[in-house]
């Protein structure tokens, strides 16, 4: 292999001759050992924020050179070329490409020093190649004095990794629709498909299955609506104030006009931060954050842990039939698992994990800066994208295909002794609890055991355990007028 040797201030190393990356990438990637994949929306979001300081850097030469002459100036700026070929460069990793010259790994020291360095020197060595020039040749595009210029990893790097989570964000608020959608419909079409509600794994009073996916639906759109303002929160980035949110070392015309750049490259609801030493040296907004991606995460589990028990067969013939998606057992012929709702719910605690992590690491925060972001940013990023996967996998491989056996559930309703509580308020407690003694000591349904208990009219009873009147919010005065009409004309 041919190599090219690069010196930094550390000393010498050999890289591969026509690698996009170089000595501080390779440093990295051998002193972070472990080797946990970088998240590719991140990195894609790092060559849009460069993109935007490029375009900047090249904007404040043109306004500065109508009015002075800027080789009088002390002051180094690349030239027209460079600047040119370094945009392309950074628009080509905002498409993913050169990804594999990333070499560091997501779990890192360094506040993601080594994530900014590796980008820049992936930016630099691909303009050389666009200038027709040899990777390498730091003395036309240097990674630290061009790639960087203006910039830090304190500010580069944050307010590119909120621009890959409001990017991700989108996806899971769509996600999260469709799943409502789903829902809406499901609610609609068994709106009177009775079944037995229950409270503390014990049978409870009649329901339907219209409103269990009614309350999925309305849970889901509070998700919706809690994340749709994550945006207010991590909108506010920090970019132009260097290293600690000082500024130091950057143009004011950088400072005031970067941000600007990256708004019309984003079409993001991105702003500037008022007090960039705060943006810069805090991280509760991703704390924040987080804090919803994990109630979203705590709905998920509960719906797939319902809809597991109801399609479970450990009390008989399941009342939800969920799609089959794999092999159950490599012993058991025939044995099907519930695995996509285990999936989710295994995806929920692994996010209860990052949002300990998250939580933790940002309290780890000291003074100016926080040298945990980038294991914060992957938490992140992580959580949302194993959401957005739990949301299409609840989706596609268990609400599509899913069945509802509505005479199992309504024969298991008028045959649990609790559906005498609809009997409560026109026969009394007692009579009620001795007809569901009876019920449940003969195995009886309701209705048998009123012909044998004669409680109440045989209609009256038909007439109080129709979908229709169970499903009502509460009875009123009409309701016992009726009745009693009907019991009445029966006789």
């Amino acid at each position: 292999m041919i190599n090219r040797t690069e010196t930094d201030y550390i000393g010498e190393c050999n890289v591969p001759a026509n690698a996009l990356y170089g000595i501080h990438s390779q440093r990295a990637a051998e002193i972070f050992p472990f080797k946990s994949p970088f998240n590719l929306h991140w990195y894609k979001a790092v060559g849009l924020t460069k993109l935007a300081c490029y375009q900047t850097i090249e904007k404040f030469k043109q306004s500065a050179e109508t009015k002075f002459d800027l080789k009088k100036l002390n002051i180094r700026l690349p030239e027209n070329q460079v600047l040119q070929a370094m945009q392309t460069a950074a628009a080509e990793m905002h498409e993913g490409l050169h990804f594999e010259y990333f070499l560091v790994s997501a779990l890192q020291g360094g506040a993601g020093t080594a994530i900014n360095l590796n980008c820049n020197e992936i930016i630099a060595n691909r303009a050389l190649q666009i200038l027709g020039e040899a990777p390498g040749n730091y003395q036309l595009i240097d990674p630290l004095n061009d790639a960087n210029l203006y910039q830090s990893t304190n500010d580069v790097i944050p307010t590119a990794l909120k621009l890959a989570v409001m990017g991700l964000l989108n996806s899971l608020e769509e996600s999260i629709n469709q799943l409502r959608f789903k829902l809406e419909a499901l609610e609609k079409q068994h709106r009177n498909t009775l079944r037995i509600g229950y409270t503390q794994m014990q049978a409870a009073v009649p329901t339907s299955y219209g409103r269990f996916f009614g309350s999925y639906n309305e849970m889901l759109s509070r998700d919706w609506w809690r994340v749709s303002k994550c945006f207010e929160r991590i909108k506010i980035v920090n970019l132009g104030g260097s290293a600690i949110g000082t500024s130091v070392a950057v143009p004011r015309f950088f400072v005031f006009e970067a941000v600007a750049a990256l708004q019309k490259l984003t079409d993001l609801p991105i702003a500037r931060a008022e007090n960039l030493s705060d943006a810069t040296a805090n991280n509760d907004a991703f704390v924040e954050v987080h804090g919803i991606l994990k109630a979203h995460a705590v709905n998920l589990e509960k719906m797939a842990s319902d809809i597991r028990m109801l399609a479970a067969d450990l009390t008989g013939e399941p009342e939800i039939i969920i799609p089959a998606m794999l092999t159950g057992s490599t012993i058991m012929p025939g044995k099907i698992n519930p695995v996509i709702p285990e999936y989710i719910i295994t995806t929920a605690h692994k996010i209860y994990a990052n949002d300990a992590l998250i939580s933790t690491l940002a309290g780890q925060g000291m003074l100016e800066l926080n040298a945990y972001l980038p294991e914060i940013g992957n938490a992140v990023l992580q959580s949302i994208e194993m959401l957005i996967s739990a949301n299409n996998a609840l989706l596609k491989s268990v609400l599509n295909g899913m069945e509802i056996n509505a005479e199992i559930a309504e024969r298991k309703l008028y045959k649990s002794p609790t559906i005498v509580t609809v009997l409560n308020h026109i026969i009394g407690y007692q009579k009620a609890s001795e007809i569901a003694k009876f019920m449940k000591k003969n195995g009886l349904t309701v209705f048998e055991a009123n012909e044998k208990l004669n409680f109440i009219a045989k209609e009256q009873l038909i007439d109080l355990l129709k979908p229709e009147n169970l499903l009502k919010n509460g009875f009123s005065i009409y309701d016992l007028a009726s009745n009693r009409e009907t019991d009445s004309s029966s006789t």
